[in-house]
């Protein structure tokens, strides 16, 4: 991505390019929709992508039959950012690439803390709390770990969950988690529970609650 040849298109897009914000967190925060890639570009740099899963899919027409490929793809800084997006095309290259975009423009900030009653450290090394998460018959249960544990999770749910800085989680699912598409929303629908979860300044002060990175940016 060229930071120059970028032409912002939305109001967000001018504040960043000006300097105006200068932080991802500031911009969640101005609450305007997040609708073009290089916004997360310019301000996670470090961002790290994966692809979860690619699915040929075939169909009969008049014409012959026609090959289209799915993909579904996770973004995150391995620091309180995380993202999930899936793309379609007849390419596996460009679907892969329109994936990843969708993924940076569906980025969330999410809580981290110590919420496990094995633990107590202050460290944010796992989730403050249990969140739940749904997609079709999947469901997942995220519970906060103590230190040291991993993460105990299908592989699907340990990208999502590294890349989204949590070193520590118990998880447990019910459903088919062979779906992957599905297994993977549920657990990002999970995050974002935990990140739109209202708090009093009680509970972050006792869980030891942060959002977003631990560093680099602040609170």
């Amino acid at each position: 991505m060229d930071e120059i040849e970028w032409e912002p298109k939305t109001k967000l897009g001018r504040l960043v390019k000006s300097g105006e914000i200068r932080t991802m967190k500031e911009a969640l925060r101005t609450g305007l929709p997040l609708k073009e890639p290089q916004i997360v570009d310019i301000l996670l740099p470090n961002l790290k992508d994966e692809i979860l899963d690619i699915n040929m899919v075939q169909r009969m027409t008049d014409s012959g039959r026609r090959v289209k490929f799915a993909i579904t793809a996770v973004v995150g800084n391995e620091d309180g950012y995380v993202g999930l997006g899936h793309a379609k095309g007849k390419e596996v290259g460009a679907s892969i690439r329109k994936a990843i975009e969708d993924a940076k423009l569906n980025n969330i900030e999410i809580r981290r803390g110590c919420g496990s009653w094995e633990c107590r450290c202050g460290k944010p090394h796992t989730l403050p709390f249990a969140v739940r998460g749904k997609c079709g018959s999947v469901e997942v249960y995220l519970k906060p770990a103590p230190q040291g544990l991993g993460l105990a999770a299908g592989d699907v749910a340990k990208k999502i969950l590294r890349l989204a800085g949590i070193k520590d989680i118990w998880t447990f699912t019910r459903g088919t988690t062979r779906t992957t598409v599905n297994y993977a929303k549920a657990v990002y629908d999970a995050l974002k529970r935990n990140a739109e979860m209202r708090l009093t300044e009680e509970e972050i002060e006792k869980l030891s609650i942060i959002s977003g990175p631990a560093e680099g940016e602040g609170e």
